[in-house]
């Protein structure tokens, strides 16, 4: 059994700006918890899922999701968009300007897993927690 001790969400629009804004809302939210550990790592992985939905996920005119699970042993961020596709984790040059975001976060994460929903997907990462 899982035990939920709080969560937040919030919407977005699909625009650059709401990166930042959904990365200061998880930073946020992991302050108010009193989450610290790891509090930059998951900022970041925030923020990556975030730019993901924005370049590649959200269509035009829609918003994403942001919601921050707080469990007894874990803080699980949760990107959810109503894109077509499933985001995949590339192995790029070292030299290329873009395409790392997503290894990144599978690296920094404990866990990282995407839900292909019936309408768009969830990109999610789990970080333990005391």
């Amino acid at each position: 059994m899982v035990w939920v001790r709080a969560f937040r969400q919030e919407r977005f629009p699909r625009a650059r700006g709401s990166v930042g804004a959904a990365r200061r809302f998880a930073g946020d939210t992991l302050a108010d918890w009193g989450v610290r550990e790891r509090w930059h790592d998951m900022r970041l992985c925030a923020s990556e899922l975030a730019a993901n939905a924005v370049l590649h996920g959200a269509p035009t005119g829609r918003d994403f999701s942001i919601r921050l699970v707080r469990e007894l042993h874990r803080v699980v961020i949760e990107i959810r968009d109503t894109g077509p596709g499933l985001p995949v984790v590339q192995c790029t040059a070292l030299d290329a300007p873009s395409g790392r975001g997503l290894w990144l976060v599978r690296e920094l994460a404990d866990e990282f897993g995407v839900v292909d929903e019936p309408v768009g997907k969830t990109a999610w990462v789990a970080f333990a927690s005391g």
